[in-house]
């Protein structure tokens, strides 16, 4: 064999390649998956936050009751709104969090701080909440439609219906009912959650050594469940009360929450919160489980 052939250079070896993004609807697609689960426990949070009297707060009674009038499958009223709703908001919050997040992104630094996280999810909420307020709306209205009387009952057959009759009935504008009081709650919720999950999940596997599997995701879902119910339930009930009421009944946020205060206090800001964690826990933790084993098969 040669001089030359012995000192031939190596071959260079391949670059790896980029970490894919992740797809845009993953988040709207495990966020549906998880509201078939928790259904029945957002049911109970809407007809506890649009009671408006002191008292009859409780979680087990306010269960009975819906049971008693509508039968168990009363407990999925308003499913298919509930599935819009994930389809659009959720769908939007999740895919357009991860695109910022990777604008910010600079490979010469270190992973993104939680300010910035935070501001992705700020941007992110409003984007979502924009697009998904009005499936929230019909969200909101079918499944507090059991707890008015027979005869003020609106009865949407299912969520196309209720933004059909909205707009012939109501007009264009109903779509957007709550909608200041919805992106406050979305900017809040996507913040909280997504950053605290995401800054939950790092801490954990840098400074525990804990691996990217399903016991990390719960754990740091858990946490953001929690947070993220905290920081938005005062505006979620104002938002829920503002989408279920008539034309006119409240002037604005500010007006409903001033005769909420005036009316039943300031615990009545978070009427419904045990039901809502309940509820934003576990659909939290299933929204990411779903999420992460999503991104690994497709």
């Amino acid at each position: 064999m040669s001089q030359q052939q012995q000192q031939q250079p190596p071959r260079p070896t391949a670059a790896p390649p980029p970490a894919q993004q992740p797809k845009f609807y993953l988040g709207g697609l495990a966020s549906m998956m998880a509201a078939c689960c928790t259904h029945p426990l957002e049911l109970i949070k809407v007809r506890l936050q649009t009671f408006q009297q002191k008292g009859n707060t409780q979680f087990l009674p306010t269960l009975k009751l819906v049971v008693r009038d509508s039968g168990v499958l009363g407990l999925y009223n308003g499913l298919s709104a509930s599935l819009l709703r994930q389809a659009t908001y959720s769908m939007m919050r999740f895919g357009s969090y991860d695109v910022i997040k990777k604008q910010l992104e600079d490979p010469s630094r270190a992973p993104l701080t939680v300010g910035y996280k935070i501001t992705a999810g700020i941007l992110a909420g409003a984007i979502g909440g924009l697009c998904g307020n009005p499936a929230d709306v019909v969200n909101v209205r079918m499944q507090a439609d059991g707890r008015l009387p027979v005869e003020q009952r609106r009865n949407y057959r299912h969520a196309f219906d209720g933004l059909r009759r909205m707009v012939t009935e109501e007009g264009a504008a109903a779509l957007f009912k709550g909608v200041v009081p919805n992106l406050q709650r979305a900017v809040l919720m996507t913040a909280a959650q997504l950053a605290t999950y995401d800054q939950t999940k790092q801490f954990l596997m840098e400074q525990y050594g804990c691996k990217d599997t399903v016991l990390t995701h719960l754990y740091a879902s858990m946490a953001s469940g929690f947070v993220a119910t905290v920081v938005t339930q005062p505006v979620d009930v104002i938002k829920t009360r503002i989408m279920n009421s008539k034309t006119g009944e409240f002037a604005g946020p500010i007006d409903c929450l001033r005769r909420t205060l005036a009316g039943e206090g300031a615990s009545a800001l978070y009427k419904g919160f045990w039901p809502a964690y309940a509820r934003l826990g576990p659909h939290t933790i299933l929204t990411f489980i779903f999420l992460e084993k999503l991104k690994r098969v497709l």
